[in-house]
């Protein structure tokens, strides 16, 4: 059966982004973004849609016209999920999506110019009690930052974050969130630490542009389940060149391996050698695809022999050991045989009547 959790997370300042706590002891949240035109309003609200029967806590769209903004509004209007507005440099589009229910704003309080444009933004988040989420990126250092580091360091992301920090500060508001991304494991890492020593705001962790799928989750599991295991991070992104629905999966593996967070089909399944009784991989495969739209946690193991079989199965709570015959496994105890024609059948029954009751 599941365990908990033995990290002991850091304590930050708690936020509100719609009805999603953040930071605290809330459950640390799994978030993506849209990757259609923004003015696309029915392209948009699909993807939205398919982000939300994956299991997404938050979404987030960029919006980088008035046009956008305008399209922004009638989205957020049909959707019910948290959205975040993500903005540079035009503060007016910052004051028209707060208008429109925006649920937070990705901006950067120090590429927006003015100080009476950031504090408009500001007075416009407090008025609406929406955070702000500051956002760096090693990709769009400030340049006086490349100049005095010559290069995207962790100490550089720092320094950055600390300067828009301090504009929120000087302002009195202490809502907001920090993210402060690079494509580099260990430079993402090394700032993160940093950076969670000197704050008490909670922390958004994403590896930035981590590339496709295979590579982009290997890299992400290695950078955030670091920062994790050591308490950090209080909402994340797994930031990949691929369908968005992918990276609220990849999030909710990365959670579940580490006992933070239980949501969906927990699926153990051996490797498959010369003593399996049955196509293991191919089983696996296929329930993946029939399993995708449950949310409610579960343990499930398969595997394809007698050797660790048992065991597994008697720490599941729906459990398949290849034998002679096939064994289905309810709540660790042996249940009934299964032919091998029909074990996706039988396992997928036996999940669904589960969940209903």
């Amino acid at each position: 059966m599941r365990t908990q959790s033995s990290i002991k997370r850091r304590i930050s300042r708690q936020i509100r982004v719609g009805n999603v706590l953040v930071g605290g002891a809330a459950p640390i949240s799994v978030q993506s973004m849209t990757n259609t035109e923004t003015t696309n309003i029915p392209a948009t609200m699909a993807q939205i849609k398919s982000l939300i029967n994956a299991g997404a806590d938050i979404v987030r769209v960029s919006v980088p016209s008035m046009a956008a903004a305008d399209a922004f509004g009638v989205i957020k209007s049909q959707v019910d999920i948290p959205l975040v507005a993500d903005i540079h440099f035009d503060y007016r589009i910052a004051l028209r999506v707060a208008e429109l229910g925006a649920d937070c704003l990705r901006i950067n309080p120090g590429n927006i110019g003015r100080e009476e444009r950031v504090r408009a933004v500001i007075e416009s988040a407090r008025e609406h009690a929406i955070p702000i989420r500051i956002g760096v990126n090693a990709g769009s250092l400030e340049k006086d930052l490349q100049k005095k580091y010559g290069e995207p360091t962790a100490d550089a992301l720092v320094e950055s974050a600390m300067r828009h920090i301090d504009i929120l500060e000087r302002f009195d508001f202490p809502d907001f969130k920090v993210s402060i991304k690079s494509s580099d494991v260990l430079m993402m890492v090394a700032a993160y630490r940093d950076l969670a020593r000197r704050i008490e705001q909670p922390l958004h962790l994403g590896l930035t542009e981590a590339g496709a799928a295979r590579p982009g989750s290997i890299k992400s599991a290695i950078a955030l389940g670091m920062l994790l295991a050591e308490g950090i991070g209080d909402t994340l992104r797994v930031s990949l060149a691929a369908d968005p629905v992918e990276e609220i999966k990849v999030g909710f593996e990365i959670l579940k391996s580490l006992h933070l967070r239980h949501k969906g089909i927990n699926l153990i399944a051996c490797p498959s050698c010369a003593r399996q009784e049955f196509d293991v991989i191919a089983t696996v495969t296929a329930l993946e695809e029939r399993l995708a739209d449950i949310l409610e946690p579960l343990d499930v193991s398969v595997l394809g022999c007698v050797v660790n079989g048992p065991g597994e199965a008697r720490s599941a709570q729906i459990g398949l050991v290849g034998g002679n015959p096939n064994l289905l496994y309810i709540d660790g105890v042996p249940h009934h045989k299964v032919e091998k024609d029909f074990l996706v059948d039988e396992i997928e029954r036996a999940i669904r009547e589960r969940i209903k009751k």
